[in-house]
């Protein structure tokens, strides 16, 4: 397979017992691109990222990814691939530090014979750098993130994918329970991606927030794509009327 796609989904089905989650949805993501995934609760958006992400396999359905086939048994094939999730309720962890979430599971270590330890200069030093690639200037590397606000939360996560070359960023509903101020900013975020080659799936029920940022919207019903808008895009209203008929 050759084209200009970074991720297709063909035909993708996804049962839970007697439950169909998904049945028969085609998705792409193009290179340098924003997708919006929209649609209410339910609707099988979770489902579909998380198949892509390697949390769940596809009862039935392809899945290409920078124009090879692939089969992600887990989330860390996923990320070794350079796919990242950032998920609403999981995205940092409050407790710790801000260098601490942007290395976890991935901290570097000095060594001296057997003896290992973290380094913890390096990962000062590099979770400042990576920050400031976010346009984040924070005092310190060692705050707690649950010092933070939800803005700054999410571009901490966004960082840690930014720092560990991420070809695709996946976040799940990123302006929920943000300010007006704070969803701006993380939407600035996901526009700066594109500046650095990284393309990015926005999962969202509500449109107001991604319409100003995506390349092209997919839309989603009762786990069915219903629709698929790109540079031609209808109106913000005429894609509500769309998702209210569905």
């Amino acid at each position: 397979m050759k084209n200009s796609a970074l991720v297709e989904m063909r035909n993708i089905d996804k049962w839970f017992g007697r439950v169909c989650a998904l049945q028969g949805v085609d998705f792409t993501i193009g290179r340098n691109e924003v997708v919006g995934l929209v649609g209410d609760n339910g609707a099988g958006k979770s489902t579909l990222i998380k198949i892509l992400a390697g949390v769940y396999p596809a009862d039935k359905g392809e899945i290409y990814f920078e124009d090879r086939k692939v089969h992600f048994s887990s989330p860390k094939d996923a990320m070794q691939a350079g796919i990242e999730t950032i998920y609403q309720q999981t995205a940092v962890v409050d407790v710790m530090s801000i260098m601490r979430n942007v290395f976890m599971g991935r901290e570097p270590v000095r060594r001296f014979g057997p003896v290992e330890w973290l380094d913890v200069e390096k990962m000062a030093q590099e979770s400042i750098k990576a920050l400031k690639k976010v346009d984040l200037h924070l005092r310190s590397a060692a705050i707690p993130v649950g010092e933070l606000s939800g803005g700054q939360r999410q571009g901490v996560a966004i960082a840690r994918a930014m720092y560990f070359k991420t070809k695709l960023l996946i976040l799940d509903e990123p302006t929920s329970n943000l300010s007006v101020k704070e969803s701006r900013k993380v939407l600035q975020f996901i526009e700066d991606l594109k500046n650095q080659n990284v393309s990015s799936v926005f999962i969202t029920h509500n449109l107001y927030h991604v319409y100003p940022v995506a390349d092209r919207i997919t839309l989603l019903s009762h786990g069915k794509k219903i629709g698929e808008f790109g540079e031609d895009k209808p109106s913000m209203e005429e894609l509500i009327k769309i998702m209210i008929s569905s």
